[in-house]
């Protein structure tokens, strides 16, 4: 959908219809671009909503998670306790998926534990350990899905600034250039009939006077 100046267009009828084709064209991307930017601010707030309630859902099950490691530090000390954690493997597996929200990609953790054998002993640990490991994870899920939400917003947001600079072209420049060419087209159309019709009056007075000198 190419766009040209008033003054760089050639005044011809078939130029005409093309610039009426292409104009009708980017008024129709333009009402399928603002139905795209009112759907992605709807989106956007709902996500906006989703985000909030998740921050205000993982601060207890986080402060829970970091009061109960703090206890374990205070009964085994941080040496016992990093090495533990050292020795102990992963227990829960993030998967990535892709989610479309009005045609934009974002990503979705899934959570899935996996069953791993004790890896210490109840006479070098403490029940503060497992406790802490079971917040952990259910803090996992609330901290994960924030997370998701703030991308989702983040993604939501970008494809809405580029949905608003494509429609702003669309009504500042090149929807006005096509209006401005039309304009210029047909106006330089009709001067060429009135020059023509003039002409051709002045050819029959000619013609005319021609025919009564003759007679």
């Amino acid at each position: 959908m190419s766009v040209a100046a008033a003054g760089k267009v050639l005044p011809t009828k078939i130029e005409l219809i093309k610039t009426r084709r292409s104009l009708s064209t980017a008024r129709r991307v333009y009402r399928v671009l603002d139905d795209k930017r009112e759907v992605l601010l709807k989106k956007l707030e709902e996500m906006i909503q989703k985000a909030g309630t998740a921050r205000e859902e993982i601060w207890q099950p986080i402060s829970d998670a970091y009061f109960a490691l703090y206890d374990s530090y205070l009964r085994l000390g941080p040496l016992r306790l990093e090495g533990i954690a050292a020795n102990t493997p992963p227990v829960v597996e993030a998967d990535v998926i892709v989610k479309r929200i009005v045609d934009v990609d974002v990503p979705a953790l899934k959570l899935t534990e996996k069953n791993v054998n004790m890896t210490y002993g109840f006479a070098d640990s403490s029940v503060s350990v497992d406790k802490a490991s079971r917040l952990i994870r259910k803090a996992l899920v609330s901290i994960f899905k924030a997370a998701e939400f703030e991308n989702a917003i983040f993604r939501l947001a970008s494809e809405l600034e580029k949905t608003q600079r494509l429609i702003n072209a669309l009504e500042y420049l090149i929807i006005p250039r096509y209006e401005i060419s039309i304009r210029y087209i047909q106006a330089t159309l009709e001067e060429r009939e009135r020059e023509e019709f003039v002409r051709l009056k002045h050819v029959k007075r000619v013609l005319e006077a021609k025919v009564a000198k003759s007679e």
